[in-house]
């Protein structure tokens, strides 16, 4: 390799280095603030509202012939079941004792979070 080949290439490996190291993000400024959840305003339909959540986060691991966990889900019944025990909210909210869910996932976002607590505070409607 020449005297010039292997000052091109240090100086290319030093722009490259020089260029990765003024990386910085402020991610308010590249995706704006974060909006209000507007999910959980007025009343929660368990229909329209809630079970699309736990269709997305639970019915595919806790339903059918055998549930994971033996904890079945899918239907008012056995969802409203598991908001009287308090299973549902201790473990999509990681509260401690309960087991954290959706296993293996990412814990829900503030905003589902929030509609599903708000619709067990009215007292789990079947609306």
């Amino acid at each position: 390799m020449s005297m010039f080949q292997n000052r091109y290439a240090w100086l290319l490996i030093g722009g490259l280095v020089f260029l990765s190291a003024c990386y910085y993000d402020k991610e308010d400024l590249l995706y704006g603030a974060a909006l209000p959840c507007t999910d959980s305003a007025g009343t929660i339909s368990y229909t329209a509202k809630v079970v699309p959540i736990l269709q997305t986060n639970c019915y595919g691991c806790h339903s059918g012939g055998t549930p994971s966990g033996g904890i079945a889900m899918g239907n008012y019944t056995a969802d409203k079941a598991l908001v009287t025990n308090g299973k549902l909210i201790g473990t999509i909210t990681h509260t401690s004792g309960f087991s954290p869910m959706p296993k293996g996932g990412t814990k829900l976002s503030a905003c589902n979070i929030a509609v599903v607590q708000k619709w067990v505070t009215a007292g789990a409607p079947n609306n």
